[in-house]
């Protein structure tokens, strides 16, 4: 017998631009008390790389934020380190790195959000969302290979709400990251 929910019966892949993209069709079976209640054959799957996004938060209760620009944004927005998961990294090795290369920082105090699947229906990769605390300039400089300028920006509690409320994070995983930072931060 069959497990309820959704069963992939096949796959093929119709656009392949790795390693930044990959779309496939899959083959979906959904099944009701272990009987297949209907199937579609033609489900589309994007597959992205999953990625990292830290929000440094100094000892004065300061966040470090970016304003830069994006493809795929109307205007500037403001974001957060973030960054690809390189294959076989772990998000949390992925997350000192980016925070090395982008802020020039060190953690000592890692505090994990959570792993976020980008869309339910259609993948397009895992968000993994990242607190660093107790942060201190790091000893290497590393060169970022962002093709974006970036804009240091320093927001406290007060700071974040208001861009929160005034739509200033345009993308969704900085925007989720630094809502679930508000608890964490002084009032």
């Amino acid at each position: 017998m069959q497990p309820d929910g959704f069963q992939t019966k096949s796959k093929r892949i119709v656009h392949e631009n790795r390693p930044w993209l990959v779309v496939e069709n899959h083959s979906v079976e959904f099944r009701e008390n272990g009987v297949v209640t209907r199937t579609i054959d033609d489900w589309a799957w994007v597959v992205t790389p999953d990625y990292v996004c830290v929000l440094p938060i100094y000892d004065d209760g300061r966040c470090l934020c970016f304003e830069q620009c994006k493809y795929g944004v109307e205007g500037k927005t403001l974001s957060t380190v973030a960054g690809l998961i390189d294959p076989g990294e772990d998000p949390l090795m992925a997350a000192k790195r980016e925070l090395r290369e982008e802020a020039q920082l060190e953690a000592k105090n890692w505090i994990p959000l959570g792993g976020f699947r980008v869309d339910g229906n259609r993948g397009a990769g895992i968000a993994h969302l990242f607190l660093a605390r107790e942060l201190g300039p790091t000893a290497e400089t590393h060169a970022t290979d962002d093709i974006e300028p970036m804009t240091e920006v320093y927001l406290d509690r007060a700071g974040i709400l208001k861009a929160l409320a005034e739509g200033k994070f345009k993308i969704l995983a900085p925007a989720a990251l630094v809502a679930m930072a508000l608890p964490h931060l002084q009032g």
